[in-house]
């Protein structure tokens, strides 16, 4: 393994307002880069996200992990923002990338961060593959929790919500957003090699939601000579949401990516 160095970046987001990132560099000039999209409410700088990062630097990628708008040391109104608002952000991400120093040719998300890299994949050109941890199958879902955690959302059209012990001021908008949102669609439509890793105990979304995308990306042409290899669903037993109860996870999500991303490439 490679040593690893990490430099810091700031680009514009979807509102203008300056998002903050990190790049997970190996010592010498990176193979390809990749970017890496966190979780609802995350950052970039949670455990899974900035150890698989560093992992995979060390592998010889260059890693742009970032804050969407609003969280973390990005600028911004988190309240303001929606799932379309992050696909943008990652599209200006993606833009970031391309134009400062490659484009990147894989993209990898965490859980809601899964399902943007799915919604906005097929649009660049650029990009080979997709990995996606814990990732839902639609955005529906998420808007029933967080209306079941303060109905005030839709009653009174904002309230608050207590997620990872901080309090987030959630508008009707971002429901309406992620209600009236097609991710199937869009999912059934992606003409990749995707990577999907999934626990059957992940609490916060279910295994079902990988059986799902599994199922909607299963027209994809699995002819030798095709790079459209369809998708590979990895199952992590006993692992939780966000890769933190087992040791274990991490670097295992890590060496696999680093593997299957190796075979798509070449």
């Amino acid at each position: 393994m490679q040593l690893r160095r990490s430099i810091r970046v700031q680009f514009q987001g979807h509102s203008e307002q300056p998002l903050a990132g990190i790049i997970d560099m190996p010592e010498e000039d990176p193979k390809a880069y990749i970017i890496f999209a966190h979780c609802f409410t995350c950052t970039k700088d949670i455990k899974a996200v900035v150890k698989v990062s560093r992992l995979l630097a060390q592998h010889g990628f260059g890693v742009l992990r970032f804050d969407f708008t609003g969280l973390g040391d990005s600028k911004g109104d988190f309240s303001a923002t929606n799932f379309s608002t992050t696909r943008e952000d990652l599209r200006c991400a993606i833009r970031f990338l391309s134009n400062n120093y490659a484009a990147p040719v894989a993209l990898m998300g965490l859980s809601l961060g899964g399902a943007t890299c799915l919604s906005v994949a097929q649009e660049f050109v650029s990009i080979a593959a997709v990995i996606t941890l814990a990732a839902p199958s639609d955005t529906q879902h998420l808007a029933r929790l967080l209306v079941n955690k303060d109905p005030k959302i839709t009653e009174q059209g904002v309230g608050e919500v207590e997620i990872g012990g901080r309090t987030y001021t959630i508008r009707q908008q971002m429901i309406d957003d992620l209600t009236a949102f097609d991710l199937p669609k869009l999912i059934s439509g992606l003409k990749k090699p995707l990577l999907v890793f999934h626990s059957p105990a992940d609490k916060t979304v279910s295994m079902e939601h990988a059986w799902r995308i599994q199922s909607l990306t299963q027209t994809a042409d699995y002819s030798v000579s095709s790079m459209k290899r369809g998708t590979s669903l990895i199952s992590l037993p006993g692992s939780d949401h966000l890769l933190i109860d087992n040791p274990e996870d991490i670097p295992f999500v890590a060496h696999l990516s680093y593997t299957w991303l190796q075979r798509i490439l070449s």
